[in-house]
């Protein structure tokens, strides 16, 4: 039996586009659960993917900086996750969590003081 061969995988290869880039972190944001380092690191994939001394450049860090903010071993501050963002071209938006049990609670509030008008 031969043996198989794997190289490392790195998804900073395949992200060519902003449109690529955008929707992996869309999903890395849906799957993260609360957990921002990895969240970061998703970060760094795409800057590297972009070329991280050019993002160091615009957000005006330095290059290791980013690399230890962004590796997901650390946490970095919504300071910096911002002036990455805005550098990589990218927005981050919210929307209605329907499936939060708080919101859910919210609205049955809301919908109470409506009906009583």
């Amino acid at each position: 039996m031969s043996k198989t061969e794997t190289t490392p995988y790195d998804v900073a290869e395949y992200l060519r586009t902003p449109e690529e880039s955008a929707a992996y972190l869309e999903a890395c944001l849906e799957d993260a659960e609360g957990d921002a380092a990895f969240i970061a690191k998703a970060l760094g994939d795409i800057a590297r993917a972009r070329g991280m001394s050019q993002i160091a450049k615009d957000t005006g860090l330095s290059r290791e900086s980013l690399y230890k903010s962004l590796s997901g071993e650390r946490i970095p501050t919504f300071d910096t996750i911002l002036k990455v963002v805005h550098a990589l071209g990218l927005k981050l938006h919210t929307e209605v969590d329907l499936s939060n049990e708080v919101v859910a609670q919210q609205g049955a509030t809301a919908d109470v003081r409506t009906s009583r008008r």
